[in-house]
């Protein structure tokens, strides 16, 4: 437990179909499953998918809040929360809950992102019964126990300093800091030691109070499972919890900044270029998909054929696509040699600069859709993935697209839509991320 998460979606432009004021049915020929969504009374929205040759079932819940939506003196507190629920209920300790779910071969975790927590546990569909259970309970009565919240306290204390010890992680979490100023999607998922050092148990009990609210829940589940079944059991378990509603959020309103440099005497310098890009509800988001692979999201991509393998200039180096609700980020990662710094940059901003000038090959675009299609089929195999597509997009989208339109959405992708989004990207500006052997001098 207490794992963190910025990417929002794995596949592309996780999607879905639903709706929330009655049940709805959506049959997936390339998942050969039929996904279902329901508002139950109680007020949580319920989707699942059934996967006929599985033994075993994935629940997830789902909760409409994230780091975004806390103020800056409380920042943390849906992390915080995270770490918490895990410890039990007044009438279930910490210790009484691991061990009946070891004792089935049960996996249970949670996460946080800037904008939802999901906690989940997958186990033989046999036990479904004790998982329904075990969420059931941390989600609508944990006990929030003041020795508990300071135990819990430390480990996170102690979690912020091994992110900050990470320089790949420190220049991630500096871009998006510098691409989101003054706004909560710049902050860390974590928190700031002195917000996590300050919250107390009526502030955590009150942050409790409001979010996790059958209004801002989603369960999703996937497997071998009957949603009529289903939906008894949770109806059953979630009814103390109704009312509540998602947060309201503001978009981001301040220009990025162009740099930020932090000093450590690393081996390698690491380097993180981004920029601002379309939000998840937008069209371009396919296109953004596309062009992100044939950047640097495989092994095919141009940043990683002319870095990597042409001029040795480093072991890894990436790009990857954000989406948050109104607004998005493209980012590229590398971690290089110091002296090589200076031709690795100029080599990532001259690749973004010949996309906006002249977009991609239907050559480049085929094998982009096709890594895409494939990823997103292969993802289908795993009852965890379909249960995290499938409420993702409820929660996200109020809808869970079917597969085969979400591959035709890719497939219709043109040479021509790539170009119009990369020459809007070129126009954004771009923000430098840098933790290594340098000072801020050395880049301006």
């Amino acid at each position: 437990m207490g794992a963190t998460a910025t990417a929002v979606t794995t596949v592309p432009g996780a999607l879905g179909v639903g709706d929330r004021r009655h049940a709805d049915t959506v049959r997936t020929t390339a998942a050969s499953a039929v996904i279902r969504t329901e508002v139950l009374d109680c007020g949580i929205r319920l989707v699942t998918e059934p996967m006929a040759d599985a033994r075993s079932v994935t629940l997830g819940v789902w909760v409409g809040t994230g780091s975004r939506d806390e103020d800056d003196r409380r920042s943390g507190a849906s992390h915080f929360l995270e770490h918490l629920l895990f410890k039990g209920t007044p009438s279930w300790s910490a210790a009484d809950i691991a061990e009946a779910v070891d004792e089935v071969g049960g996996d249970m975790n949670a996460f946080t992102t800037k904008e939802y927590t999901v906690f989940y546990i997958r186990l033989l569909s046999e036990d479904l019964p004790l998982g329904l259970d075990v969420l059931g309970a941390i989600m609508t009565d944990p006990a929030l126990r003041a020795v508990d919240i300071e135990a819990e306290r430390q480990v996170i204390l102690d979690e912020i300093l091994m992110h900050a010890d990470e320089p790949s992680d420190l220049a991630a979490e500096q871009c998006v800091g510098a691409l989101f100023p003054d706004h909560p999607l710049g902050r860390e998922v974590l928190g700031a030691p002195a917000s996590v050092s300050a919250l107390g148990e009526p502030e955590i009990r009150r942050f409790f109070e409001r979010h996790y609210r059958t209004g801002n829940l989603v369960l999703s589940a996937a497997g071998d499972l009957d949603h009529g079944q289903l939906a008894a059991e949770v109806e059953r378990r979630f009814t103390g919890r109704s009312g509540g509603s998602g947060p309201s959020r503001r978009p981001p309103d301040t220009p990025a900044q162009t740099l930020v440099v932090t000093h450590r005497p690393t081996e390698q310098v690491h380097l993180v270029v981004g920029l601002r890009a379309p939000g998840r509800h937008s069209e371009d988001r396919w296109s953004l998909a596309v062009l992100n692979h044939v950047l640097g999201g495989g092994v095919a991509s141009r940043l990683f054929q002319e870095i990597r393998e042409r001029r040795g200039l480093a072991y890894s180096i990436w790009s990857e696509r954000t989406h948050y609700d109104e607004i998005g980020a493209l980012t590229v990662n590398v971690g290089t040699a110091p002296e090589h710094a200076r031709e690795v940059l100029d080599l990532v901003n001259g690749e973004l600069n010949h996309l906006g000038e002249d977009g991609i090959t239907e050559r480049e675009l085929s094998v982009a859709r096709g890594h895409l299609r494939a990823e997103t089929l292969l993802s289908l195999e795993d009852s965890g993935a379909r249960m995290s597509r499938i409420g993702s997009s409820l929660l996200l989208h109020g809808h869970v697209l079917d597969v085969d339109d979400l591959l035709a959405r890719v497939e219709a992708v043109t040479v021509e839509d790539v170009g119009t989004v990369a020459r809007k990207l070129a126009d954004e500006q771009r923000t430098l991320s840098v933790v290594g052997p340098f000072d801020r001098r050395d880049f301006e």
